[in-house]
């Protein structure tokens, strides 16, 4: 699979279907998902920022590159305890690959530990690519696989992990995240609601390549899941420029810190904050509230929204100014709503109330 990472930072277990599948506009992909395909079966058109957007960006990166490489250094020595050195990283495409890339920077740098790092897919309710598990087992033992994904919104792929694990004897469901606001792993950076500057963009922040696609005419029994290189944003590509402005702060972040995240108190799940927010305003599928800083990001990005959720102590938190942005952009109302785990939470739109 081609990108613009180095193999020497990540090998993607993906099959590259660049020009095999076309990308469909977010209003006809949003009434396909909500009358039965599934997401996986197409890719969106990649939202192209606006100036404007990219300076919201550019700021947001400014703010927060500490604070993400603090939580880095922070889980990084949480998996040195706790899995060893012999670990395997393997990321979730595509938020989790500029995680893992940290991680194996961080610990080559600061734990003298040289850790492989691989990318495979994993889809909701379609599950995890059988053959890039099979590839990664026929060279490592089990034990060996860590899990690795950028923050969780609901802990919606964490339940499909620990759905599907059971079939591998000896690898284990347990996820490193940077961000868990839904209070569902252990291994993590923080449990707060963190912005990570790259749950901002899309692909010119995860090697010009696409969320991944599983379809049964392009797919093959053999084949790994896919996925689409968008060769033409090459001069867009900053996924390097967010890599190298983290790492510029790992001296810092690794003075400061220690193996044990800055949780605080978190009581409950963000799952259980969904369930509530759905009865209050009467949202039938828990599946169109869409919790935390990236998922709402993601929301605003690739789906058609109702509304946005804002926590009402938020108002002027600089990490919801992209949020805020793009909801200007798409003319999307923001209400604001008391909110526990997270700072904002994202509304799809029910697309036969349109």
């Amino acid at each position: 699979m081609r990108s613009s990472y180095s193999e020497d930072d990540v090998v993607l277990l993906l099959k590259d279907i660049t020009g095999m599948v076309r990308p469909q506009p977010t209003a006809e992909r949003e009434k396909l998902i909500q009358s039965g395909r599934h997401y996986c079966e197409m890719l969106p058109v990649e939202y192209v920022p606006t100036k404007p957007y990219m300076r919201v960006y550019e700021e947001t990166l400014r703010l927060y590159a500490a604070r993400t490489a603090q939580a880095v250094a922070v889980l990084a020595k949480q998996i040195v305890k706790k899995r060893g050195p012999e670990t395997v990283l393997v990321s979730l495409a595509r938020a989790g690959i500029p995680t893992g890339i940290l991680l194996k920077r961080y610990l080559q740098q600061y734990c003298q530990t040289q850790v492989p790092h691989y990318a495979v897919s994993i889809i909701r309710g379609r599950g995890i690519d059988k053959n890039a598990m099979r590839y990664l087992l026929q060279r490592y033992e089990p034990q060996q696989l860590l899990f690795v994904d950028g923050w969780t919104g609901k802990g919606a792929i964490l339940n499909e992990l620990q759905m599907e694990i059971g079939a591998y004897r000896g690898v284990s469901a347990e996820l490193a995240v940077l961000a868990d606001p839904a209070n569902v792993t252990q291994l993590c950076g923080t449990k707060e609601d963190l912005l990570i500057p790259s749950s901002c963009l899309n692909c010119t922040v995860s090697g010009l390549i696409s969320r991944t696609f599983l379809r049964s005419d392009i797919i093959g029994e053999n084949d790994y899941h896919g996925a689409v290189y968008y060769g033409e944003l090459e001069d867009s590509d900053l996924s390097y420029a967010f890599i190298n402005e983290i790492q510029a702060h790992f001296p810092q972040a690794d003075a400061a810190c220690s193996d044990r995240s800055d949780n605080g108190t978190l009581y409950g799940t963000g799952m259980e904050e969904v369930k509530e927010i759905a009865q209050a305003l009467q949202i039938s599928d828990v599946h169109f509230i869409k919790p935390g800083i990236g998922e709402t990001t993601r929301v605003l990005l690739r789906r058609v929204p109702w509304k946005i959720l804002v926590d009402a102590r938020r108002k002027e938190d600089p990490a919801l100014r992209h949020i805020f942005r793009l909801a200007q952009e798409k003319q999307v109302p923001v209400a604001y709503y008391p909110l526990r785990h997270y700072k904002c939470c994202g509304i799809i739109k029910k697309m036969g109330d349109v």
